[in-house]
């Protein structure tokens, strides 16, 4: 779904007909996937450029336009990227995708164990933990249930990571339209996913342990926007994305 939404090829039939009703519930969905996707390309890129070469995308779906690697290889050839996903579909695309890509690769596991996803034989023999690592968690967990304790699955890799690593973080937020937040949270529900919409300080509260980089947890159209763009060419509404984003140190 985010890859049509993003304008991609990669999705089938059963993604278009679930973002449909998606649309007819928040017509500006399209929107929000676009400024988090533009928001990743900002952090990944002011992260390889200050020097991060080791990347976890964890809940990366299929790669898609202005992936990760793509982003992070214009900066430096020699960084690595490891995608990771519970969704069998999506890394089978990946792995296709990725097989002749040096310096990435995608691996089957669930973000929501960091022990296994850490000790994961392909993570650990691709990136040096002992080294800063940028963890990488753009719109991944709203689909993390409030018992599975979000916020704690964020602090067990924050726990398991050197100082000098990073967190960047993107969470849709509750907390400007909530009827249309229980649409499409429905949509969701009616379908594969549990979909979890929060407020600012719940998601604050994940980002715990980490020093923000200005400007800080923001509406994701005003984290360290292109200077030659304008943050919304829509006209400035943080309402459309309803969206929150922030990248920290450890």
């Amino acid at each position: 779904m985010y890859d049509f939404y993003l304008g991609g090829s990669h999705n089938f039939a059963a993604d278009r007909q679930l973002a449909a009703r998606t649309i007819e519930a928040w017509p500006d969905v399209a929107h929000l996937c676009q400024a988090n996707r533009a928001f990743l390309r900002r952090a990944v890129t002011h992260l390889a450029v200050i020097g991060v070469d080791q990347f976890l995308d964890l809940g990366s779906g299929i790669p898609t336009a202005g992936n990760v690697h793509e982003v992070v290889h214009a900066i430096n050839p020699n960084a690595r990227v490891v995608y990771v996903d519970a969704d069998a579909v999506a890394i089978a695309h990946s792995t296709a995708l990725l097989a002749h890509v040096p310096g990435a690769t995608a691996v089957y596991a669930d973000l929501r164990d960091a022990d296994a996803v850490l000790s994961n034989p392909r993570v650990a023999g691709f990136l040096d933990l002992s080294r800063p690592v940028a963890l990488l968690m753009f719109a991944s967990l709203p689909f993390v249930p409030d018992e599975d304790d979000p916020a704690g699955i964020v602090a067990a890799y924050r726990d398991e990571t050197v100082c000098g690593s990073y967190l960047a973080l993107s969470h849709g937020t509750s907390d400007y339209r909530p009827d249309a937040v229980r649409r499409v949270e429905d949509v969701y529900t009616r379908a594969s996913h549990t979909m979890r919409l929060r407020t600012r300080d719940a998601i604050g509260a994940m980002m715990a342990g980490y020093e923000l980089l200005d400007p800080g947890l923001v509406d994701i159209i005003h984290w360290r926007p292109e200077p030659q763009s304008p943050p919304d060419p829509l006209g400035g509404d943080v309402t459309r994305y309803s969206m929150l984003a922030g990248v920290g140190r450890r």
